[in-house]
């Protein structure tokens, strides 16, 4: 970005400069040239680049969801949201960058993506054949809906979750959430609220590292936590309520 002058530099050729510069903001509202200043772009991470691959129907699993619960079309993966579930990677990962779009197709929609799912969770979901999710840090996927239901619903306020990007630990798995926090101190309350309404995508970049997690929303850093147990495990995405859609599942190993 171009930088400004300071006023000292501004002036060094006498008072005469100043009128101009006070004449440019009465006119147009900006001081002279910063309308010629280029806008810095944001950084964006969709997945693209060296040691970037896309993920595919090959590479997951249905843990303990119906069998036309998740649909591939393509690279779009469908899900009825019914049963709640998970479908997981069949490889599990440690250190790894993770990019995808979503989108929700019905308003107050439920779902999210599980990172570092364990081993245990995911063999008693499988054997048990019942409804639930696995152990794991979750970076949860909620439709903007989700809140003015659960206060009509419950009758109380929607303060301990939000449909931003809130992540946090899942059963016995543990995490030292970032600030802003939930009320109870578990969750990692998003910075910013970006995410976008039900019938349009939205995209995830996940970065997990060391035991560390970050996630950024639509292009920014927003939430995330460290001292994570576990730090390896399964990658999965949920199922629970209502219709949800992925696509661009792309991941990067790391060392």
């Amino acid at each position: 970005m171009k930088s400004h002058p300071t006023y000292q530099s501004r002036t060094r050729a006498g008072w005469p400069v100043l009128p101009l510069v006070l004449a440019s903001v009465a006119m147009t509202g900006v001081p002279a040239g910063a309308a010629e200043a280029p806008v810095a772009p944001k950084a964006f991470i969709d997945g693209t680049g060296p040691g970037w691959r896309a993920l595919g129907e090959k590479d997951f699993t249905n843990v303990n969801c119906a069998p036309d619960t998740w649909t591939w079309k393509g690279q779009v993966l469908y899900c009825t949201g019914k049963p709640t579930g998970v479908l997981r990677s069949k490889k599990k990962f440690t250190n790894f960058e993770f990019s995808c779009q979503w989108c929700h197709r019905k308003a107050g929609g439920n779902s999210g993506v599980f990172v570092w799912a364990t081993d245990d969770s995911i063999e008693k979901l499988a054997k048990e054949g019942k409804p639930g999710l696995p152990h794991g840090i979750e970076v949860q996927v909620l439709d903007l809906g989700y809140a003015e239901q659960y206060r009509k619903r419950h009758k109380k306020p929607a303060d301990w979750f939000t449909s931003h990007g809130d992540v946090f630990p899942v059963g016995r798995s543990k995490m030292k959430p970032f600030p802003p926090v939930s009320p109870n101190g578990s969750r990692s309350f998003p910075s910013k609220h970006l995410s976008k309404g039900a019938n349009q995508w939205n995209h995830y970049y996940v970065r997990c590292i060391s035991g560390e997690i970050r996630l950024w929303v639509n292009g920014e850093e927003v939430s995330g936590g460290t001292e994570c147990a576990p730090r390896t495990g399964y990658l999965c995405l949920e199922s629970e309520g209502a219709p949800v859609e992925f696509k661009e599942l792309r991941i990067r190993e790391l060392p």
